[in-house]
């Protein structure tokens, strides 16, 4: 999102007292927070999953309440002459339908002449990893995470006073993520900056200044990179907020070493014992008429965790799209020894597969957090003592400590994925597919949700998993799929799929 304002110039940013609540919270989610930004500025918010970060750079930018009305008061606010916001998820924000639409929109708006426009957006692609995109192409046909370098490649073409980064590299690939975070880095050296990120090893030799939030929305530290893991690491290590080495103190923990041990176990009863789930024989999923992805031969069996790598773009969450019936496939599937009919014109999602969307609000289906983890165990006839214990259990696990009755679209990005995640952990489906399940996580939560999982694959749960976090597929995963070009080029078969310092290949 971009915008221009013309009332006076503004040299700084800052907000006095400010009290937020959201509709249905039974507390205030900032009370009496003070900040301030200095112009040329770059700060870092640093927090646990659902603490406010998103909301304070929404309130900082106006829009809080000026486009999205939530109730607050404040005594003092600044806010910037000219801003660019890039949200967690880049389908809010597009204006226009296809990719030189939605560049040369912003170019209109600076008044820029037409015959200078396709130079301008050839070079804002080339910025982000777009080049070899088509400029005409619509924008529902990129991937998630195209999308997240093409929001960006708007606003960096804007040049605006003040940019707000809300997680811009959440859904990029390791070579997508420098590549985004070095042209931010060239195109706003002078520029005043404000970022919401997880993957903080790529800015933490950039920013001049971290501000630490607790769970609550309150600050609990402000001061520069160094001094912040110097001197609050016990804090951030106790709200589950990522650091540097974090994974490091993770897999050298007590409660990892006891997945390990658990962990081999299982793995050496996998090639004997595990049974054949699916296999796929010149299979192809396609977007409208255009093959997008190409299996020639594979087979999964029970008990494995896949994690599929590849480019953005490259078809990995297509198969998994492919594989639930949601577009149009062709070949031979079959499932637990059944081919599939793939000519049926309307193809119902087969019911021993659950499925977890890269975003989370394409799959919620009822109207509170409750009922959508209880639904499925409606349809399986559960009785609501049971309903009520396993919907209370999963809430637990996964940090969702609110209402029963809050909206799920009420929910931050970070809260809505692990709802997502909650609901096909209540599906109960031997075989599990997730799309990015662990983006806009904090440590915590992130480390959680993977020994959730783990204790479902010792059981038998089959894992389906794309990921970017390279940490994911050497720690926990059995399998690791790579797509290239929309067509899995390789299958490999980790030795040990927990606590191979080697991540040794088979």
């Amino acid at each position: 999102m971009v915008k221009q304002t013309l009332n006076q110039p503004s040299n700084h940013i800052s907000i006095e007292n400010l009290r937020l609540k959201f509709p249905q919270e039974r507390s205030l989610l900032f009370k009496d927070l003070s900040f301030h930004v200095s112009k040329g500025e770059k700060v870092l918010l640093l927090g646990p999953s659902g603490c406010g970060k998103s909301t304070l750079l929404q309130v900082l930018s106006g829009l809080i309440p000026d486009s999205i009305e939530v109730p607050l008061k404040y005594d003092n606010i600044s806010l910037p002459e000219s801003y660019g916001f890039v949200f967690q998820d880049p389908d809010t924000q597009f204006a226009m339908p296809y990719v030189d639409e939605e560049l040369g929109f912003v170019l209109e708006n600076l008044q820029i002449p037409r015959a200078d426009m396709d130079r301008l957006i050839q070079s804002a692609l080339k910025q982000v990893g777009l080049e070899s995109v088509d400029p005409h192409t619509e924008i529902n046909h990129l991937s998630q995470g195209m999308k997240q370098r093409l929001a960006l490649a708007a606003v960096l073409l804007l040049q605006p006073e003040v940019l707000f980064l809300d997680e811009p590299s959440a859904l990029l690939d390791p070579k997508g993520t420098v590549q985004i975070w070095d042209a931010v880095k060239r195109v706003a050296s002078e520029q005043t900056v404000i970022i919401v990120e997880h993957k903080i090893d790529h800015i933490i030799d950039w920013v001049d200044r971290i501000v630490l939030f607790s769970q609550d929305g309150s600050i609990i530290a402000n001061d520069s990179p160094e001094t912040i893991f110097q001197k609050h690491l016990s804090k951030i290590i106790e709200y589950g907020i990522w650091y540097p080495d974090v994974w490091k103190d993770y897999i050298q923990s007590d409660r990892y070493q006891r997945l390990v041990q658990h962990g081999h176990q299982r793995l050496q009863e996998i090639p004997s014992c595990a049974k054949e789930v699916i296999s796929l024989r010149d299979f192809s999923g396609y977007r409208g008429k255009e093959r997008k992805i190409y299996v020639e031969n594979l087979t999964l069996r029970s008990g494995s965790w896949v994690t599929i790598l590849g480019d953005n773009g490259a078809g990995k969450s297509t198969l998994l799209l492919s594989l639930m019936h949601f577009i149009k496939t062709s070949g031979n599937y079959q499932l637990f020894g059944k081919r599939l009919d793939l000519r049926e014109k309307k193809k119902q999602p087969p019911k021993q597969l659950s499925f977890v969307f890269q975003n989370p609000e394409l799959q919620f289906i009822t109207e509170s957090i409750f009922d959508e983890i209880g639904y499925s165990l409606q349809l399986q006839g559960c009785s609501e003592e049971t309903i009520r214990q396993t919907v209370d259990e999963l809430l637990k696990t996964f940090h969702l400590n609110l209402d029963d009755g809050h909206h799920p679209y009420h929910l931050s990005i970070g809260q809505k994925r692990r709802l997502s995640v909650a609901t096909a952990f209540s599906h109960g489906s031997p075989i599990m597919l997730l799309d990015e399940p662990t983006f806009g996580q904090d440590a915590r939560n992130t480390f959680v949700m993977l020994e959730k999982l783990e204790e479902l694959r010792r059981s038998g749960i089959t894992i389906v998993m794309v990921t970017h976090d390279m940490h994911i597929v050497k720690h926990f995963s059995t399998e690791v799929w790579t797509i290239e070009n929309g067509e899995l080029t390789d299958v490999q078969y980790l030795k040990q799929s927990m606590g191979d310092e080697e991540g040794v290949l088979l």
